[in-house]
């Protein structure tokens, strides 16, 4: 499982059974959503999308978690095996998860 480290923001991998907590955010897709390939690149951080990145990884900061998990950026869209997984595990991470973040997309303006 892939999660944000929300001190850093750089994306970290874990195997299932060693998973810190995390916040996980629920929302709806944009325009300018950040895929996990557009993330590791250069300038990701210029994106729209990113902000959303971004203000979810401080919420967790703020509720005392070190890791975040957005799907946009977290799974990899261009494996299809990967994303059948992913798919296939949802319920279990939401449900593993602390408190989701739910925040209406307004807020992710800068």
């Amino acid at each position: 499982m892939r999660l944000l480290n929300a001190e850093t923001l750089a994306i970290e991998e874990f195997l299932e059974n060693n998973t810190p907590k995390y916040a996980i955010l629920s929302h709806t897709w944009g325009d300018e959503e950040v895929s996990l390939q557009q993330f590791l690149q250069p300038g990701a951080a210029t994106r729209a999308g990113y902000v959303k990145i971004r203000k979810t990884c401080e919420q967790a900061l703020k509720r005392g978690l070190r890791y975040a998990w957005v799907d946009t950026c977290c799974i990899d869209k261009t494996s299809s095996a990967e994303l059948t997984e992913a798919i296939n595990s949802m319920f279990r991470w939401y449900e593993q998860a602390e408190p989701a973040c739910r925040t209406p997309q307004k807020y992710y303006k800068d």
